[in-house]
């Protein structure tokens, strides 16, 4: 039942207080705010390193070949170690199981691209069928390389979208030729990238037929492998990084590489890297959390405070109250109304500046590993009710102790 002249006696109790008032609010609201703030830039970094990943397959193995750096079996150091396509072929049978896409690769950085007047130095990446999935390249027009490309070595292209603009314009590049270093190659499809126009500045060609025409025999850069993923994110990483030292070991056996040369065969595992940074992120989160309730509960002790000194100063009023029947139970509600109020007030208040900076704040933004900072609108509403449960509490104690005082004490008092 809504009573009115609780209301006014609230609020004129609150008005003959101003600056007592304005300082509590404050240190509630600002404990909310700052919240409100840490968390947004918590999730803000969240989305800033999940778009990081975006740009290829999270669930990546990704292996490469250096120069050797010890002694082994009779062999110097300092041999440049080549994978070929018997090393590729030999690992996918082994774990065709455990593989959920796969490709070989073989690149050419800075290649002479023409079509018509138009010449561009981007970068030609010979590839299997499956590297559409491991790199996320989307077809916009036309389609990526198939098995049958790759079995017949044929001159192919599929190209990325900054290409396309910067060599046909307008144009449609389906069925068109391109030269690269002289060679036709017909356009077969157009893809983009979520990695952005550094990921679109390339070509991709069947790997065969990048060994042939290039000259690399049955060398090969780089092979790139996803794994199957399980239901239970701890098991998939246990078992990628499972894989990948496997892979590293076999090859070193087949290149007679010592065990312990970390240079001559190198595994990139995106997925433990990537465990390790959201466990990284999941930390930041926790300690913004305790920075923000940290904040949040300074506030409510200071409401605690506030509302001791506001029973203390109107004990005498509370026995006169007291000696004309009013029942414990209602001072309890006029000192726990008051510091509800407060409370509740300065919360949604500290909580619209914070949704407000962020959603002012956050577009504005613009940094790699910071992306869209922003609060989930059920969590900040569920912490301001929580705020009003503890202000409530807060505000319990000194009501008990003015329920509890006998008239007669709080008529003598000073």
């Amino acid at each position: 039942m809504f009573d009115i002249e609780r209301w006014q006696e609230i609020f004129e109790t609150l008005s003959k207080n101003k600056l007592r008032t304005f300082l509590t609010g404050l240190s509630v609201a600002s404990g909310i705010f700052i919240l409100v703030i840490l968390l947004g830039f918590g999730k803000g970094i969240e989305n800033g390193v999940t778009s990081q990943f975006q740009s290829d397959a999270t669930n990546l193995i990704t292996v490469w070949s250096g120069v050797t750096t010890k002694e082994y079996k009779g062999l110097n150091p300092g041999r440049q170690i080549q994978m070929k396509n018997d090393n590729f072929n030999k690992i996918s049978r082994k774990y065709e199981d455990l593989i959920e896409y796969e490709t070989s690769l073989y690149s050419i950085w800075g290649a002479t691209i023409t079509y018509n007047n138009e010449t561009v130095n981007y970068q030609v990446r010979g590839v299997m069928p499956g590297h559409q999935f491991i790199e996320n390249a989307d077809i916009n027009i036309g389609r990526f390389i198939n098995q049958t490309d790759f079995d017949e070595s044929k001159k192919v292209a599929v190209i990325g979208s900054k290409m396309k603009r910067d060599l046909f314009k307008d144009e449609d590049p389906i069925d068109k030729n391109i030269l690269i270093f002289g060679m036709n190659f017909k356009i077969i499809g157009v893809f983009f990238d979520p990695g952005g126009e550094r990921e679109e500045q390339q070509a991709y060609i069947p790997i065969s037929t990048a060994q042939k025409v290039f000259n690399a025999g049955d060398d090969i850069r780089n092979m790139l492998f996803t794994v199957n993923m399980s239901e239970n994110y701890d098991e998939a990483v246990a078992q990628s990084t499972m894989m990948a030292q496997n892979i590293e070991n076999e090859l070193k056996q087949m290149h007679m590489v010592a065990p312990e040369d970390t240079g001559a065969i190198r595994i990139y595992n995106s997925l433990e890297e990537a465990k390790k940074i959201y466990s990284l992120i999941d930390a930041i989160k926790a300690v913004f959390w305790f920075v923000g309730i940290g904040t949040i509960i300074a506030g409510i002790v200071g409401v605690g405070n506030i509302m001791l000194i506001i029973v203390k100063e109107r004990t005498k009023e509370i026995g006169i109250r007291k000696a004309l029947g009013a029942v414990p139970l209602s001072i309890v509600g006029m000192i726990l109304q008051e510091a509800v109020f407060v409370t509740m007030l300065a919360g949604l208040f500290g909580l619209i500046a914070g949704l407000g900076l962020l959603e002012l704040v956050g577009p504005q933004i613009e940094s790699d590993f910071i992306k869209y900072p922003q609060v989930n609108f059920n969590i900040a509403i569920t912490t301001v009710f929580l705020l009003v449960v503890a202000g409530a509490l807060a505000g319990f104690i000194p009501a008990y102790r003015a329920a509890k005082i006998k008239p007669i004490v709080a008529l003598k008092d000073e």
